[in-house]
């Protein structure tokens, strides 16, 4: 039976993975740092679903923490089918109005994170001839709009690389890039999504489903959602002159 290793599980999309692949019988290794909602979760999926699922609390902005989790993903014994590095935040506020101590924490979860935990779970997998390893990057890793953007950039580019040098291994590599999802996720970062039309937001369990059908196809960009494919699309199109001035103009248009 496979195993899949989901960072960030206790909520949001994270726990989409979780009871999307315990339905489809993986045995799961779920990864946050509040161990009590992970027990929960636990409970949760081992009675729905009837698979293992192995709690391991951590806090990611910790390197011993992830280098426990990557001990995880390295152990031969205990091999991982799917690593889902999906843990992340974002800070309410621009880079300069914040304290950059905290601009390195999230900087630690969005970027260290997935490097360190991508590396001890690829080897791996190359070494048994298959696996695969999604990375929760964003829609915001086409634009420029502050340092969440430019880790997530950071975090898609990094996914395309890798999937590249794993190229004829049997091991795939796929940054999941959603726009607006209805989670607990803009709520902790203070943005309230008042004014954003219906149609702009996702739905988690649609976003998990769509991109592990594009992992099953081989793409190393998902892109969930007909609105996002065609606005990534248009980016593309745009010169990056114009398409970076546009977003932070939004980013930072006065409020009355």
């Amino acid at each position: 039976m496979a195993t899949a290793l989901i960072t960030g599980a206790s909520a949001g999309i994270g726990k989409s993975f979780a009871h999307e692949l315990a339905g489809r019988g993986h045995d799961l290794v779920v990864v946050a740092c509040d161990e009590t909602r992970l027990a929960a979760l636990r409970d949760e999926l081992s009675t729905m679903h009837g698979v293992d699922v192995e709690i391991l609390p951590a806090d990611l902005t910790e390197r011993l923490d992830v280098q426990t989790v990557a001990d995880r993903l390295a152990d031969p014994d205990r091999p991982v089918d799917l690593l889902v590095n999906n843990a992340g935040y974002s800070l309410g506020s621009s880079f300069l109005d914040n304290d950059v101590v905290d601009e390195e924490a999230v900087l630690a979860v969005l970027v260290r994170t997935p490097v360190v935990l991508s590396h001890a779970a690829a080897r791996g997998m190359r070494e048994r001839g298959h696996g695969a390893i999604i990375n929760v990057s964003s829609v915001a890793s086409f634009l420029a709009t502050g340092t969440y953007a430019a880790a997530k950039s950071y975090l898609t580019t990094f996914s395309e690389s890798l999937a590249a040098e794993l190229a004829g291994t049997g091991v795939t590599v796929t940054a999941l890039c959603p726009g607006l999802t209805r989670t607990e996720f803009h709520e902790r970062a203070g943005i309230t999504g008042q004014g954003m039309p219906d149609a702009l937001w996702l739905d988690a369990d649609k976003v998990v489903r769509q991109c592990l059908a594009d992992v099953d196809r081989g793409k190393s960009i998902s892109v969930p959602g007909v609105q996002y494919k065609a606005a990534v699309g248009l980016l593309d199109m745009l010169p990056r002159k114009v398409s970076r001035a546009g977003a932070f103009r939004r980013r930072h248009r006065p409020q009355n």
